[in-house]
């Protein structure tokens, strides 16, 4: 048998490593002490940053002694501000949730995590300093009045930055101070959904989208100009359990605004029913700028689930020199999902370093290379096939003019 003081390390060790995966409950409360939103989980939250020898990783977990910051957090007001929750810990960092609501459903629209590079401890030779930002929309939702449980990890993708939630317990809008018993569970915990077969070809499209400019601007001016036209083609299942497929055209009128950030620029665009957001990535080594990662947000009043949601952080589309735009007048299919797809017609868009807010030097897509070569080779057809007759003619006449002798 082992002496009671050997069982102290072992026994140290075991509460060290439940207080590393402890979830923390975190309540909103209105002026009249009245729980609006509560959520309990563990977060951890990874970072690439760069550095003077290159991109470094950090991981921080969220600490025992992070507490809600009263002074962002609200209930919200009806028809003017929607709840949110605000964590913080450390120095200067906060992790804020914002929900929204339609009849049936609640969720998380935007997730957004502030971080601080001047924090030597997680960020070591860290070639930018200061507070930053990153965002982004969610599929955290839940019925009305139900609390959303998801036992197993979920991670949300902000560019440069991963948030992944464990053992996650969220309600907003409660109706009493206290989670309800009734529960939305995550589709990561339940089994797989039988995939819904997507239409074999799309339908036609009444009209192509028009043509929008858009632009972000940060504290060192644009980092993203771009003119283009947007269209949504998306699969779904009706509330009659048919599959369709539907084409959705981005107005010009849509509102849209973005963020810059050292190695992320996002332009989100959108209305009351629409939330598309786009982020661009770069390769610092190879100086390229790509479309990374799109996300969709829509409530489609006529789908079995009237909340529509997809996203794909792993492409790597619309390329060009970081100092150069990227142009395409061919229409371009981005697929995003089994469910959606972006099309994007008459593009130019420029990320990162845009210089006196124009367009730099133009990077056409192979697209529109291939198109020019169609005539060409047709010309060079052409001019093969009269240059052969005009042999054969020629060849003609001499042998013609070789039969006659002379008197």
């Amino acid at each position: 048998m082992a002496a009671p003081g050997a069982r102290r390390p072992l026994l140290l060790l075991l509460l060290a490593g439940l207080a590393h995966g402890a979830s923390a409950l975190f309540v909103v409360k209105d002026n009249n002490g009245t729980a609006c939103i509560m959520a309990n989980f563990s977060a951890s939250f990874r970072t690439i940053y760069e550095t003077g020898r290159g991109s470094q990783n950090s991981t921080i977990d969220l600490p025992p002694s992070a507490e809600v910051l009263n002074s962002s957090s609200s209930c919200g007001r009806e028809n003017v501000a929607e709840p949110s929750l605000t964590v913080a810990f450390g120095s200067g960092y906060l992790l804020t949730l914002n929900f929204t609501k339609n009849a049936t459903l609640y969720r998380v629209q935007h997730m957004r995590f502030t971080y601080n590079l001047s924090d030597t401890q997680h960020f070591p030779n860290a070639s930018a300093k200061g507070i930053h930002s990153v965002d982004s929309i969610t599929d955290i939702k839940a019925d009305i009045n139900k609390t959303y449980r998801c036992l197993s990890a979920t991670e949300v993708h902000m560019g440069n930055v991963t948030i992944t939630l464990r053992d996650v317990t969220i309600q907003a809008y409660l109706s009493s101070s206290n989670f309800s018993k009734e529960e939305t569970h995550c589709t990561q915990d339940g089994p797989s959904p039988t995939p819904v077969p997507p239409s074999p070809l799309p339908p036609l499209v009444p009209t192509n989208p028009t043509v929008a400019k858009y632009n972000v601007t940060g504290e060192n001016g644009t980092c993203l100009l771009a003119s283009m036209a947007l269209q949504l083609n998306i699969t779904y299942l009706k509330k009659d359990n048919t599959t369709v497929t539907r084409v959705f055209n981005i107005s010009p009128n849509d509102t849209f605004n973005g963020t810059c950030d050292i190695s992320a620029v996002t332009l989100r665009v959108g209305n009351n029913s629409t939330l598309l957001q786009l982020r661009f990535g770069m390769n610092a080594t190879s100086s390229l700028f790509f479309l990374q990662d799109v996300q969709l947000n829509m409530t489609l009043p006529d789908a079995k689930d009237s909340s529509f949601y997809a996203s794909n952080s792993s492409l790597r589309a619309l390329q060009a020199t970081i100092g150069n735009s990227y142009k395409c007048n061919t229409e371009e299919h981005i697929f995003v999902s089994q469910t959606f797809s972006l099309n994007v017609f008459s593009i130019q868009v420029q990320a990162f370093k845009v210089e006196s807010g124009r367009f730099g030097s133009v990077e056409e897509c192979v697209q529109d290379g291939n198109n020019m070569l169609i005539p060409i080779a047709v010309g060079g057809a052409l001019a093969g096939l009269v240059l052969i007759v005009l042999i054969a003619y020629l060849i003609g006449r001499k042998r013609s003019h070789a039969g006659y002798q002379t008197i």
